[in-house]
């Protein structure tokens, strides 16, 4: 543990300890602190085992205080998300579209970072493999978001959708995820596209089919029934 990552557990920290303090919807704060709850253990946990770069770590960070903040005032209510909406002429609070939007621009690098290091993604697909995750952990979020409001208090169940009236908030949501995971990838390309002179290399080479490769399905079968 560097003191750079202990910086950053730090600031996370004080910045939930102040968003835990008078909530505006204390029913809401909790809703939205089950997965702080259950997801920061488990990246604390393994990174004992599996570290990930200052620059992942950072990005996860960023994007927790940011969620966090949103637990205190509930997403629909956030002082900044006023000042956006009218800076963009909108007619709702956009600090949840900011925080979907930064879930895919945020996040998006981590995933890479584990693709890369433990499926050895490479080329296309480590640039492909990111956006897609992002966009199913997107829908698979909107489905918690439906089913936790379909069974608890019926307030604490809207500010928790946070929707604001709007029947298409969730596709809306998702997609602004995968549209941040799209300029998170292609920051990422471009960088690598001006540093890294394999770079053209690996992506012609990732989509060539290794030796020795075999169809699956019905031939893996029979070649477990022969085993």
């Amino acid at each position: 543990m560097t003191k750079y990552r202990i910086t950053l557990i730090v600031i996370f920290v004080l910045v939930w300890i102040w968003a835990a303090i008078n909530p505006l919807f204390p029913h809401d704060w909790l809703l939205e602190n089950y997965l702080v709850f259950i997801f920061v253990p488990i990246i604390l946990i393994l990174g004992r085992y599996f570290k990930l770069s200052d620059t992942s770590y950072t990005l996860i960070t960023l994007f927790m205080v940011m969620h966090v903040i949103g637990s205190h005032y509930t997403y629909a209510e956030v002082p900044f998300g006023d000042t956006l909406q009218q800076w963009l002429g909108s007619d709702r609070n956009m600090y949840d579209r900011l925080v979907h939007f930064s879930f895919g621009l945020l996040l998006a690098y981590p995933v890479r970072e584990v693709f890369m290091r433990i499926s050895q993604a490479k080329g296309f697909w480590s640039y492909y493999l990111p956006v897609d995750l992002v966009l199913a952990g997107s829908a698979v979020y909107e489905i918690i978001e439906w089913i936790t409001a379909r069974n608890v208090d019926p307030l604490a169940g809207l500010a928790f959708l946070g929707s604001q009236g709007d029947i298409w908030d969730a596709q809306k949501d998702m997609l602004l995820a995968g549209c941040g995971a799209l300029i998170a990838m292609l920051v990422v390309f471009i960088i690598n596209w001006m540093w890294n002179k394999y770079h053209w290399t690996e992506l012609r080479d990732s989509f060539k089919i290794p030796k020795g490769d075999r169809p699956l399905g019905e031939e893996k079968l029979k070649e477990f029934f022969k085993k």
